[in-house]
């Protein structure tokens, strides 16, 4: 009997967006969604994609102007050619993937996740979201009651984060979640 061996198809991983061709050469101003602007320095390859195509391109230089990226991409040498890909998205595949510090995640990771009370084990809800536009993240999360709780990332509140298992347990003191008792 034959070994069929199947292949988990790579999961693409948005990292920008192509905002505007450069100068002459074929450069591309990308808008990088990362959280560390050196990301593109750490690759040899992106994925583009836009509805009419995808391909993966070889970077041939990575230089910054401002908080852009400028990127030389293997095959694109004239400004035309790099006009071709504005508003094209940017990718990279998993395996590209930085490894994270202990105690840090991919917010991809922890959506999805089951928050549960530490102190009963009783579910909560799940991440929907993880917001980003303050002092540290905040769990968006969607409980069971169909209702919606913010809870801050913070060691106070979540004490534990198990990604393989996709639960998150929290600290649930009063007031944290408003009707928690009936989530």
């Amino acid at each position: 009997m034959p070994i069929i061996i199947i292949r988990r198809k790579m999961e693409k991983i948005k990292i920008g967006k192509i905002v505007n061709a450069v100068a002459l050469k074929g450069e591309v101003k990308i808008y990088n969604y990362s959280d560390y602007k050196e990301r593109f320095e750490e690759l040899d390859r992106i994925i583009i994609s836009n509805p009419k195509n995808t391909k993966e391109y070889e970077i041939e230089n990575i230089r910054y102007q401002k908080n852009m990226v400028i990127a030389k991409l293997k095959g694109i040498e004239d400004r035309t050619a790099a006009e071709g890909l504005k508003d094209s998205d940017v990718y990279i595949t998993e395996e590209d993937l930085r490894e994270l510090p202990e105690d840090t995640f991919y917010i991809r990771d922890l959506i999805g996740c089951t928050v549960k009370d530490r102190s009963t084990g009783r579910d909560i809800g799940k991440i929907s979201d993880v917001l980003q536009n303050s002092a540290q993240d905040i769990y968006q999360v969607e409980l069971l009651n169909g209702r919606q709780a913010l809870i801050p990332a913070v060691e106070q509140f979540v004490k534990s984060v198990d990604i393989e298992k996709k639960t998150v347990e929290i600290e649930l003191i009063p007031g944290l979640i408003e009707g928690a008792e009936e989530a």
